[in-house]
């Protein structure tokens, strides 16, 4: 109820995964939704920016915003035997969940296995490779903590 998916967006999503939009939630034009992998879901009052690509199994909570251009991927593909094509070799998924109250700067990157934490900020062209705890700020290529943010717990969720 509420949500908008533009009509530039692909959705790669067939009928065997589940993909679900929560209320009041958009994505926006030119983003790749794909759950062919592993299911995709988005909570309530969440923004997928322009040209944004998430590939499952993905949980989005509530009230997280993606910056334009940002890749959320749970999929790797399998490369370990030289003597194989990779392309032969299959694919791998480790589950991303990115709880509430995120936000995430354009064109970072959520790798496979990821968890964002709570109220945490992932900067603009972060690469994330290890979880993310709450309440932080991360940035650089691996993402570090650079911040920690103290809640205020007077604040309603």
């Amino acid at each position: 109820r509420g949500s908008h998916i533009y009509s530039s967006v692909r959705m790669d999503t067939p009928p065997f995964r589940q993909f679900r939009l929560g209320e009041g939630s958009v994505i926006e034009s030119f983003c790749c939704i794909n759950n062919a992998v592993g299911d995709v879901t988005i909570g309530n009052h969440s923004r997928t920016g322009l040209h944004c690509t998430v590939i499952g199994p993905v949980g989005i909570g509530h009230h997280v915003h993606l910056a334009q251009g940002v890749v959320v991927t749970a999929l790797n593909h399998v490369y370990d035997d030289p003597d194989q094509l990779i392309d032969s070799q299959g694919v791998t998924t480790r589950k991303v969940t990115i709880d509430d109250d995120v936000w995430i700067g354009a064109h970072a990157v959520i790798l496979p296995g990821v968890t964002v934490g709570r109220h945490a900020v992932v900067a603009a062209g972060a690469v994330v490779t290890a979880p993310v705890p709450p309440f932080t700020v991360v940035a650089g290529v691996p993402a570090r903590v650079i911040k920690h943010i103290q809640p205020n717990h007077t604040q309603q969720s």
